[in-house]
């Protein structure tokens, strides 16, 4: 009994199955299409970067003291000698005099130790003097002069202690905040008294890869640099700095853990806009001539690190009503892209798509390979014709809006 009435329940299922109507196809996804065609565009390739000054030097004092005078305006340029600091010169002062009487002492002995030598030499040659009183008086002379040098060496220490109590800046440069203040001792060697950097020309310095070594050797030699703008820097703010830089150095070896290279641009800080320390991003002008297939970034959809495109191809469907007959559609393909730089709203493809490709641009969230889709209730819909393609290219977008790669 139970086995024919679940023989009849299947019977119906399927009965019931077999009248349902079969859900509807999906309607065409309504999209805009953009045609990919070559240009040549300018744009720059992005580093982030730091600046740094061309010297820098901690101020330390050589002597030993207190300080008793501060001669600058913290913050200030100061120029090449000009006086900052003074350690309390009595002490220096009194040895350097001291040492100044010593070496006259040593002067008047030698003096004497002279004269006793060439009496007792000329008196030798008359047989008048006895051998062992000109030996003495010849030794006491070389002594004398031995002293005299002891006495200059002693006085130059002395000045040289004398000189040290003035800390005077050693090129023109910007000196930060002062690490001491009057009265306070310092050691020698020690202490850190202040810090001055050069502020013209200022350094940016960024890192390359390893790959890109030989490339940048050809722009600090001058083969490849054919425009004045080839480097310049955008600074915290947005803004552009107005001024142009020069590739100066290139470090000496590959950093082997990063594959890095550190490099070195060097701008022009009349001004002093330019500080050691800020962050910054170096644009290097892009100098390749030949044409990119350039397309709207948003056409571009990232997928577990990896990018791709719809493209629309023609294919045909059956009617409905007929399964026999066909009518064209559109479909889209998606495409795995290797994107390049960015510019403004648009992307460079390096590969994966060909010119004449009908990129789909608008609706890409809806679709999968296979979908089909619908260019006629959009008015750029001119657009997705292969013709569009024949028409002039605009300019060369604005590289004053370059955003990083992708």
């Amino acid at each position: 009994m139970s086995k024919v009435y679940w023989i009849l329940v299947m019977a119906c299922l399927i009965f019931v199955s077999c009248n349902q109507k079969q859900p509807p196809p999906n309607p065409p996804v309504p999209v805009n299409l953009f045609t990919a065609k070559p240009q040549t565009v300018l744009y720059y390739d992005k580093y982030p970067a730091n600046t740094a000054a061309l010297s820098q030097v901690d101020l330390r004092p050589e002597v030993q003291g207190y300080i008793t005078e501060i001669s600058f305006i913290e913050g200030d340029h100061v120029k090449k000698g000009q006086k900052l600091y003074e350690i309390d010169r009595q002490l220096y002062q009194e040895a350097y005099d001291q040492a100044k009487a010593n070496l006259e002492v040593a002067q008047g002995n030698l003096k004497q130790a002279q004269q006793d030598a060439d009496r007792y030499t000329y008196l030798n040659t008359q047989d008048a003097v006895a051998k062992q009183t000109l030996d003495h008086a010849v030794i006491a002379l070389l002594n004398a002069k031995n002293m005299v040098i002891a006495a200059e060496q002693s006085l130059k220490m002395a000045a040289t202690n004398l000189n040290y109590s003035e800390i005077t800046a050693s090129f023109d440069g910007t000196i930060g905040f002062s690490q001491v203040k009057l009265g306070n001792m310092v050691t020698v060697g020690q202490t850190i008294l202040n810090t001055i950097s050069t502020d013209d020309p200022m350094g940016v310095d960024f890192l390359i890869s390893e790959k890109q070594l030989a490339h940048f050797e050809e722009l600090k030699n001058g083969k490849k640099q054919t425009i004045d703008s080839l480097f310049t820097l955008t600074l915290p703010n947005d803004s552009t700095y107005p001024y142009q830089g020069k590739i100066s150095v290139i470090d000496r070896a590959v950093d082997p853990q990063t594959g890095t290279i550190r490099v070195r641009v060097v701008f022009p800080n009349p001004t002093y806009a330019l500080r050691p320390g800020i962050s910054c991003v170096l644009r290097v002008h892009n100098q390749e001539t030949s044409p990119k297939l350039v397309i709207p970034s948003k056409a571009v959809v990232e997928l577990m690190g990896e990018y791709f495109v719809y493209i629309a191809k023609d294919t045909l469907a059956h009617n409905k009503e007929d399964s026999t007959k066909t009518h064209p559609v559109l479909m889209a393909i998606q495409k795995k892209v290797q994107p390049g730089q960015t510019i403004a709203p648009n992307v460079i493809i390096k590969k994966g798509i060909n010119a004449g490709d009908r990129v789909i641009v608008d609706g890409v969230q809806s679709l999968h390979t296979g979908s089909v889709i619908d260019i006629s209730k959009n008015p750029d819909a001119a657009k997705a014709k292969p013709d569009a393609g024949k028409e002039k290219s605009d300019a060369s977008p604005d590289t004053s809006k370059v955003r990083k790669n992708k």
